[in-house]
């Protein structure tokens, strides 16, 4: 007998109005991560034939820009409940095949629960994933007749002895294809918002006699949705858990799980020591022997092995490489690369800038738009002038120069290898060969001085 096929439908057209928001509410962030991002990828680990989601055309035009999903896309210009959602997608289900149906706000909803599902949709025409939990609030509870699942009361309609039910429906179901069209063309409009509900499939499936079966979640966690911003944060505690519990498990050291937090992919190797407050963001790269302090914000950057991170630095598209000592509270902005053995101390700020090994740049400086050669010392206030209102320009040091503390370089500027610059000095012409930089400046005194106080 030939395996059936199977389809799976996303449901994620919901305007999520509770979450007051202009962004569509699946593709809220929650670990680095829309959440629907979630749902699509463990749609993609069943390995079905097709993936069909249905969503609004704001959603497909953002998610189709920033994500390579291979999906059919189904568009619910008006929000009519999720019957209707079914409805919309129904045209391309095949009579042969079976269809799970999913919910894009349910981020939690496992590969496990789902095959299980399939299990048990050999032996019935109608299997729903439900589970059983302490406060039923704010879902459809599962109503049986002598143990048989007759219908789905959701939790508005539910009366007294019903809101008491435990087991609830978690909306994700499977069925053939063809009985689900026939099913779905059944549902009329619900009395109280006009709408179509998907859970009147369930009713419509016993008044025909089909078999209906159940199946409970393999974790209570999988059937939270998401509809407001409390529950996103309650969702984005549930997913930092899981990927700290992972990190220290593979070996990362976090001085406090509980304020740490990583919204992206975090890629390491061995001895890695992370303080408390530490937020990573997109891609991050660790090395070996890597030790970063409290209260670090790290988005999209390689550190290499050794190096150290001091507390309070913010890095962003940043390459470092090995042995560098960076910060505390410096920023490293776009398309910094940081060669071997460098120091960037207290309050730096370099952006756009290359700078070879063995350089330091210790205090208060500001480098943007440069080439730096090796041990290159740069003293404390000393700037790139960079941006003359219109555009910017670069600043291009060779190997073994000292700038003077207070120095400033009026890009576009070249000064060559082995050159030193006095303290306070201007550049503003290009220094073609090694030598002493500076600008002569007159020290006067005035005798008798008081300064005058306020009366």
């Amino acid at each position: 007998m030939l395996k059936n096929k199977t389809t799976i439908v996303i449901l994620a057209a919901g305007k999520g109005s509770r979450m007051k928001s202009n962004y569509p509410k699946v593709l809220h962030k929650l670990g680095g991560k829309t959440i629907l991002e979630y749902v699509l990828n463990t749609a993609k680990s069943i390995k079905p034939e097709r993936i069909i989601l249905v969503c609004t055309s704001n959603i497909k035009e953002i998610l189709s820009k920033t994500q390579n999903f291979s999906v059919k896309w189904v568009i619910q210009k008006h929000q009519k409940g999720t019957g209707d959602a079914i409805n919309i997608a129904s045209k391309n289900f095949l009579d042969n095949e079976n269809i799970i149906v999913l919910y894009g706000d349910m981020p939690f909803i496992s590969k496990e629960s789902i095959k299980k599902l399939q299990e048990s949709k050999k032996k019935s025409n109608l299997s729903l994933l439900t589970s059983s939990i302490k406060n039923p609030e704010g879902y459809g509870r599962v109503a049986r007749k002598k143990g048989k699942v007759i219908r789905i009361i959701e939790d508005k309609c539910a009366k007294n002895k019903e809101k008491l039910i435990k087991e609830v429906y978690s909306g994700t179901f499977i069925a053939n294809g063809k009985d689900l069209k026939r099913w779905i063309l059944k549902i009329k409009k619900n009395d109280v918002d006009a709408e179509l509900y998907a859970t009147d499939i369930v009713y419509l499936a016993y008044l025909e006699g089909s078999t209906i079966s159940t199946v409970e979640t393999v974790n209570y966690k999988e059937i939270l949705g998401i509809n407001n911003q409390l529950q996103l944060s309650i969702s984005e505690k549930i997913i930092q858990k899981k990927i700290t519990k992972n990190l220290m498990i593979s070996g990362v050291m976090l001085k406090d799980p509980s304020r740490f937090n990583l919204r992206g992919i975090l890629k390491h190797g061995k001895n890695i020591e992370i303080d408390t407050g530490v937020i990573l963001e997109g891609n991050v790269t660790l090395g070996d022997n890597i030790k970063i302090g409290a209260g670090c914000i790290i988005k999209n950057s390689i550190i290499q092995n050794k190096s150290q991170i001091k507390e309070y630095s913010i890095m962003e598209n940043v390459k470092i490489g090995q042995n560098c000592i960076i910060g505390p509270f410096c920023h490293l902005r776009n398309n910094t690369i940081l060669n071997n053995e460098i120091h960037i101390g207290n309050f730096v700020e370099i952006k756009e800038s290359t700078i070879e090994k063995k350089s330091k740049i210790k205090h208060l400086s500001y480098i943007g738009d440069s080439e730096i050669g090796s041990q290159v010392n740069i003293g404390a206030g000393s700037i790139t002038c960079n941006y003359n209102g219109l555009k910017k320009s670069k600043t291009i040091i060779g190997n073994n120069v000292f700038i003077g503390s207070n120095s400033e370089l009026v890009a576009p500027i070249k000064i060559s290898k082995d050159t030193t610059i006095a303290a306070g000095t201007t550049v503003i012409k290009n220094v073609e060969k090694p030598c002493l930089v500076y600008n002569k400046k007159e020290q006067k005194h005035k005798e008798n001085w008081i300064l005058a106080k306020k009366k």
